[in-house]
This record gives structure tokens, C-alpha cells and sequence, in this order.
């Protein structure tokens, strides 16, 4: 006996694969982008059958948003591809509804202007945090995010005159939410940057 102890080898973290269920969402979601928006080409803003179709595509496309992250924290299938692609499938459909709506004049495009000018800047914001910590999705922000996709599918689908009033009112809870929420990111940011050096 030498007195010495047999040391326990730490334990490996697993590597999550890349390719994974909830990456294949992410991927999925930008694939529809340009799918959905050829679609709302196609409606004009003018054919119920096409404006459907491309309503009903944004919904699915928005819909994996919620699958994807689930899975990920479910099953522990976070990577940092899924961290930096989640995000930016989100804005590229989101963008491309506001962008398409203020084309068809369905939309003012300063509100397209200011809800991508936040989400830019939150984007940006992110990165220059990065090294010192994550700003995690707010509860304001996911309801900015719930009211946006509602206001878009209400925009997209061929409502009757007596509904389609509601519309610019969701959008305008909207962007007020979008606003407030993006002022509680910048706050966050700030605090993290000094806490941590």
C-alpha cells in the first residue's frame, strides 16, 4: 500500500451532434421562408386561395420555433449552430412577412422599420455579450414574438371587412411590446457587460 488513492476521471461531457432533430426544425423553418413568400407573391394579396396557402405556411414555419427549442432543452440537443441558426430563421421569417405585407401596402412600413431595426439591434446586442453570458428570452419577449405572429397570420388571411379592423390593433400591441421588451434587452446587456468586466 503506497497510501496513494486511485483518482476518478472526470466526467466527459457528450457531444451533441450537429445534425439533430431540433437543428433539422431550425433548417426547416429557413427552407420555408422563401417558400412562403412565393406564395404571398403568387396571392397578390389578392387571391384567397394563395393568401391561405401562404398563411397557413408561415404558421407551420412559425410553429417549429416552438418544437425546435422544446426538443432541444428536452433532450439536451443545444449546439451552438442551434444557437446562432434559431435566431436568425426566426428574423428571416418574420422579416420577410413585414417586409411582404408593407410591399402589398397591407402594413406602414415604419412599423416593418422599427420592429426590424429592434430585432437587429437585440441580435447585435446578443453578440456583444456573448463572451460574459446569454440573454435569455424574456417572458416580455416571447409575447412580443406571440403577438407579432398573430398579427401576421391576421394580416396574411383573406378576413372578412368587419374582422380585418383587428388587425392593425394586435400589430400595434405588437410593436409596443416590441419596443418595451427591446429597452429591457439593451438594460440587460448593459448589466452584464459591467458585472462582468
Amino acid at each position: 500500500m503506497t497510501g496513494a488513492t486511485e483518482s476518478t476521471p472526470a466526467p466527459v461531457a457528450a457531444r451533441v451532434p450537429v445534425v439533430n432533430a431540433a437543428n433539422a426544425l431550425t433548417a426547416l423553418r429557413l427552407l420555408l421562408v422563401p417558400v412562403f413568400a412565393v406564395f404571398v407573391v403568387f396571392s397578390g394579396m389578392t387571391h384567397p386561395g394563395w393568401q391561405i396557402t401562404a398563411c397557413l405556411i408561415f404558421a407551420v414555419a412559425s410553429a417549429t420555433d416552438l418544437v425546435d427549442g422544446w426538443i432541444a432543452r428536452r433532450f439536451g440537443l443545444i449546439t451552438a449552430v442551434g444557437k446562432v441558426a434559431d435566431p436568425i430563421a426566426d428574423k428571416a421569417l418574420t422579416g420577410a412577412a413585414l417586409l411582404l405585407l408593407s410591399f402589398y401596402d397591407r402594413l406602414p412600413w415604419w412599423v416593418t422599420g422599427l420592429i426590424l431595426a429592434r430585432e437587429l439591434g437585440i441580435t447585435v446586442l446578443r453578440f456583444w455579450v456573448i463572451r460574459r453570458g446569454v440573454i435569455a428570452a424574456s417572458r416580455g419577449g416571447k409575447v412580443k414574438t406571440a403577438l407579432q405572429i398573430l398579427a401576421i397570420v391576421w394580416y396574411l388571411w383573406p378576413m372578412p371587412a368587419g374582422l380585418a379592423g383587428v388587425g392593425p390593433w394586435i400589430m400595434g400591441a405588437a410593436v409596443v411590446v416590441t419596443v418595451v421588451t427591446g429597452f429591457d434587452y439593451i438594460a440587460q446587456a448593459l448589466r452584464l457587460r459591467r458585472s462582468r468586466g
